[in-house]
């Protein structure tokens, strides 16, 4: 079916259910890779020093967490698993791996950790479906 699965994750409740869909998707004979993007957000300049090296440590270590706690959920696969930690927009990432790797598909949630709670589907996933190169499976 699908040999490149890029999985987006941040930790949400969409995202562990989009983990366990990526993760039945990985178990396919087919399936020669599932890679993991964890994005975080940038941390603004004018935090100026030593705060901003205190802010970018944070947001690494919980960029591995996000991360640590997926590979968990995904369990034993077959394929192989690969992971990128990428620091900027979440939307931009995923496209840019997505090229880059040759994904065939992309798993993720429909609602993220972001702030917009009322929205129908988040802005990421909005993001992703409007500009991906390959086919979005959306979770809930």
């Amino acid at each position: 079916m699908f040999e490149k699965i890029l999985l987006a994750a941040d930790g949400s409740d969409h995202a562990l259910h989009a983990t366990q869909i990526a993760a039945e998707l990985a178990r396919n004979p087919n399936a020669k890779e599932l890679r993991v993007v964890v994005a975080y957000d940038m941390i603004p300049p004018y935090f100026g020093e030593p705060n901003m090296q205190i802010a970018i440590d944070a947001r690494m270590e919980e960029a591995k967490a996000v991360l640590q706690k997926t590979i968990e959920a995904i369990g034993k696969i077959p394929c192989e698993i690969h992971t990128e930690l990428i620091e900027g927009s979440a939307a931009e990432a995923i496209i840019d791996v997505a090229n880059t790797r040759k994904s065939n598909v992309i798993v993720m949630g429909s609602r993220g950790l972001g702030k917009l709670a009322g929205l129908l589907l988040g802005s990421t996933s909005q993001k992703v479906v409007s500009h991906a190169p390959c086919p979005v499976l959306i979770t809930r």
